[in-house]
């Protein structure tokens, strides 16, 4: 939740005014309106990125968010690396399908609603099928390494 209030504050100290300075200044509803769809569009768009949804980027952001993250554990517990790396990967995951859920709510609501518990275990669940589904394939053999799939 942290992660997320952060990028909320990002986004909205950034790009847009306060609503208070809004109001203050006289803009309208429709204005208002514009920002929260903006802001939840762009918390849709990083959730996305960081989900499982878009598989053909993990290299290039969930990897390297979980690798950095490894290395700040392992940093302070070098046994650590391994199991951190994979934390790591499903925290990205569970991160995306957060911002997804808070982003499309912000974006087609017209109030904020809490984020409960039972929200956070449907995300979490979801990331680890993901991940055991991906462990089937790769003890399947589905998914090898690509040298192995040109020897005869």
């Amino acid at each position: 939740m942290a992660i997320y209030r952060l990028c909320m504050a990002i986004v909205s100290i950034s790009l847009f005014p306060l609503a208070s300075y809004c109001r203050a200044r006289g803009h309208s509803c429709q204005f208002m309106a514009w920002k929260r769809k903006v802001t939840g569009g762009f918390l849709a768009f990083i959730g996305f990125m960081l989900s499982p949804l878009s598989w053909w980027n993990d290299l290039f952001v969930n990897v390297p968010l979980a690798l950095v993250f490894a290395w700040a554990v392992s940093f302070f517990f070098k046994p650590a690396f391994e199991p951190s790396l994979i934390v790591g990967y499903w925290l990205t995951n569970v991160l995306g399908f957060v911002l997804m859920q808070k982003g499309g709510e912000k974006m087609f609501s017209k109030e904020d609603k809490p984020y409960s518990g039972r929200a956070l275990l449907r995300d979490v669940g979801i990331s680890l099928l993901y991940t055991a589904l991906t462990v089937v394939l790769v003890e399947t053999v589905v998914l090898k390494p690509i040298a192995t799939y040109f020897k005869s």
